[in-house]
């Protein structure tokens, strides 16, 4: 098998059938698959996966204080800006173009620091990182981590049934999947911590990176507004966290074909460019499939992009010294193309 087929851990109920076809598990077999993988008491294997749900599990008293304690208009839509443009930015700017396409690179480690934590962490980046390159590689067919044609659940639980680097990897693929995080900054284990833990992530320096992260913003943010602000911008990431589970479902058309021509034209799978995770998060997910390693994913004048913003700010600064810009080449093979078979139509 190739190398991208067996990095990841196989769910119970597979990915495909006999024929090839995506295995569309019931909504009990997938609970039953999340229920077992975050178990730590039958498998320490199973850590990275209990700890990230741990971590919604840990915001839901900041939500209550926020509902109940410290409510006002003002602060709602503080909290609802750090949610969805904050740190939805965020998670296009870090996991998504560094961490796994390398669309840029920083001039230092101090850069990498300051950028991987500009906001409240809440996914592991192994997490994130390795089933994403599946995800690239197999998109909306059998394998594909978060494929929509698996269902809305299927999705939104895939971070624990689908993600989790797989657990019996033989040394050389095992050096394959460090090779696609060490650039992260994240501290890998050898081979033989690996076998112990399952992860490429060592649960001490996960959870000592995690103390520190939320540690300082609780306190940054308590300077600034007290318990109130800090309430209320800690459950922004947790609604942030629920809600980026069910990103992939609507970027891929719920599991549809809901492709527009000349508003998507990437025509290999069924990502979509939707205006609204677009203007918050720079996400144009059709223009990202179609040029991944690219820093921009905005190409087009009214497609706003705060990531990409993010990035070229650093380059004028000095901080990122090179980064992937497909604008052109987006222009020049896909949109003059399109405007101009429109034109001849018009004329014919």
């Amino acid at each position: 098998m190739a190398f991208i087929d067996t990095i990841l851990k196989t769910p119970s109920y597979g990915w495909m059938d006999e024929h090839g076809a995506l295995i569309k598990p019931s909504n009990r077999q997938i609970f039953s698959e999340f229920f077992t993988r975050i178990n730590v008491f039958q498998s320490r294997k199973h850590w990275l996966s209990a700890l990230s749900w741990l971590w919604l599990v840990l915001l839901i008293p900041f939500l209550y204080l926020f509902i109940f304690e410290y409510f006002t208009w003002p602060l709602l839509l503080t909290g609802f800006v750090y949610s969805m443009v904050l740190m939805g930015t965020h998670g296009t700017i870090w996991y998504h173009r560094y961490c796994t396409h390398q669309a840029y690179v920083f001039k230092n480690k101090f850069w990498r620091f300051i950028t991987q934590h500009l906001v409240i962490k809440m996914v592991p980046e192994e997490t994130y990182v390795i089933s994403h390159h599946v995800h690239h590689t197999k998109s909306d067919e059998p394998g594909d981590p978060y494929n929509a044609q698996g269902g809305w659940l299927y999705c939104f639980l895939a971070d624990v049934n689908h993600q989790p680097v797989a657990d019996d990897l033989n040394e050389k693929d095992y050096a394959g999947v460090v090779g696609l995080l060490q650039h992260t900054g994240i501290k890998c284990n050898s081979y033989a911590q690996y076998q112990k833990w399952g992860s490429v992530a060592h649960p001490v320096n996960t959870i000592a990176v995690w103390i520190f992260n939320w540690a300082f913003w609780y306190a940054a943010f308590y300077l600034i507004g007290g318990h109130a602000l800090a309430c209320t911008l800690f459950a922004g990431a947790l609604i942030w966290a629920f809600g980026v589970r069910t990103f992939n479902y609507e970027g891929h058309g719920k599991g549809k074909d809901k492709r527009q021509m000349g508003v998507d034209f990437d025509w290999k799978n069924r990502s979509v460019n939707q205006y609204w995770p677009g203007i918050v998060a720079g996400e144009w997910h059709n223009n990202h499939h179609l040029f991944p390693r690219s820093a921009r994913a905005g190409f087009l004048n009214h497609q706003v992009d705060f990531a990409w913003y993010y990035i070229y700010f650093l380059y004028r600064i000095g901080a990122v010294k090179s980064f992937n810009n497909s604008t052109e080449q987006f222009y020049k093979n896909y949109y003059t193309p399109y405007r101009e078979s429109l034109k001849a139509r018009v004329h014919s």
